[in-house]
């Protein structure tokens, strides 16, 4: 194990909406209750990390983490357009003073995937709108606790739209081949938890749920898949919050962070294999260059094939997300990415979903030392954020996936600490 120097930042990161609980003013909660869902359980109190986050805080401490990724959640912050809850904001600022009472960074996310109801009733991420919505909310909440910040991340896996879209088509491709050899499709490739054989057969029932809570048939929210308008809003409004934050406190640390695979080419793939990483990665860069750091947020590979992207290959071990277990992949994208962008990186997540934490330590042992060589080697890493702190709700996949370094208990909601946290912690310098 090569420990990092001091001021490397060796973390946890959070989603609001997957361990706080009763985010009942977020498109994802509307979505979770609907008949016809495509989530698997309803998020519910979650984690109760709204009102146990300083007994978060104090585990991250005494496991000797030094930096915590967490997002503040738009549709607590603005139940309504044009209506700002203070007092939510003052539960933020909580939460930012409890760590760095404890000697945690805080790192906050402004937008992790759930978005307020009436941005969706508006036309959602496909509606020019959303940008100068977005803007007021940034500057909302960094005129309230710019003071208090060091970095904020704007927008969680920027690229999410269009990986979502591609995915649908494809799982909708292989669905077709898989019915035809008598085969099942997993769709596991995905970096997120989603329910594709849900959303794929209750699409025709959600039209009418849909229109009753947002007004439309086909709601256009983050995590549900874009077209490149949304992507190109999507960069907007994260330029425009930037700017914001900027003309607020010159010093803080601004970036986005992106979901990128380790894309490797068998013989035959390189065109492909170049594509996909221009439309996972490269496109962005004349959107991003000027930024402070680049919040890279890695899980597998992707094994790409001159006319298809390859399976997992035989006998590899997978996740319980159905993706490859291949911790290695985090140090090939670091590098892949560094050829391009010139400024400051931070692994803003990388983990396993497992039973087994004997997994997970490997996973972090070979993550982390892969981080620790591109360090060596002169790329400006400056922290690794594990996902997650604790064992939450996995979006559509619900309380199934286990990526925690912290065991919660569903029913009592005690913290119970996996040897993985430990380990993580023992990587500071």
């Amino acid at each position: 194990m090569k420990k990092f120097e001091n001021d490397f930042f060796i973390g946890a990161a959070t989603a609001a909406h997957q361990v706080e609980g009763n985010n009942t003013n977020s498109d994802c909660w509307a979505m979770e209750q609907m008949p016809h869902t495509t989530y698997k359980d309803k998020s519910g109190i979650a984690c109760d990390h709204y009102n146990r986050y300083e007994e978060d805080i104090k585990l991250m401490k005494s496991a000797g983490l030094n930096a915590y990724r967490f997002s503040i959640e738009w549709a607590r912050i603005q139940p309504e357009d044009g209506v700002f809850d203070d007092e939510q904001i003052e539960h933020y600022r909580k939460v930012i003073r409890c760590c760095r009472e404890h000697g945690i960074e805080p790192v906050v996310t402004l937008f992790h995937f759930s978005s307020p109801i009436w941005i969706i009733r508006k036309g959602g991420w496909e509606a020019d709108t959303v940008v100068e919505d977005f803007e007021k909310y940034a500057s909302y909440v960094i005129k309230a606790l710019g003071s208090e910040l060091k970095y904020v991340c704007t927008i969680n896996e920027a690229n999410m739209g269009l990986q979502v879209a591609a995915i649908s088509r494809r799982y909708t491709m292989m669905a077709k081949k898989a019915a035809a050899a008598g085969a099942q499709n997993s769709g596991g490739e995905v970096q997120m938890g989603l329910n594709m054989q849900a959303m794929m057969e209750n699409m025709k029932f959600q039209a009418m749920e849909n229109e009753e809570v947002f007004g439309t048939p086909q709601p256009h929210c983050f995590n549900l898949g874009g077209s490149e308008h949304s992507d190109l809003l999507t960069m907007k409004a994260h330029q425009a919050a930037k700017k914001a934050i900027h003309d607020l406190y010159p010093d803080i640390q601004v970036g986005l962070t992106l979901s990128l695979h380790d894309i490797q080419p068998v013989e035959g793939g390189e065109a492909r294999a170049e594509a996909a990483w221009a439309e996972e990665f490269t496109h962005y860069l004349p959107y991003i260059q000027d930024d402070d750091f680049l919040g890279v947020q890695n899980y597998t590979r992707t094994i790409v094939g001159p006319e298809e992207d390859l399976p997992v290959p035989d006998g590899a071990e997978r996740t319980q997300m159905g993706y490859e277990y291949y911790p290695q992949a985090l140090e090939h994208v670091i590098r892949a990415v560094a050829k391009d962008f010139r400024g400051n990186i931070m692994v803003t997540e990388n983990g396993v979903s497992c039973d087994d934490d004997s997994r997970r330590v490997n996973f972090i042992q070979i993550a982390a030392d892969g981080v620790a060589r591109c360090i060596a080697d002169g790329i400006p890493v400056k922290g690794y954020f594990y996902w997650s702190l604790m064992d939450n709700f996995e979006w559509q996949m619900g309380y199934r996936m286990q990526f925690g370094l912290i065991a919660v208990d569903r029913t009592t909601q005690t913290r119970t600490p996996k040897p993985s946290l430990a380990y993580l912690g023992s990587y500071r310098g």
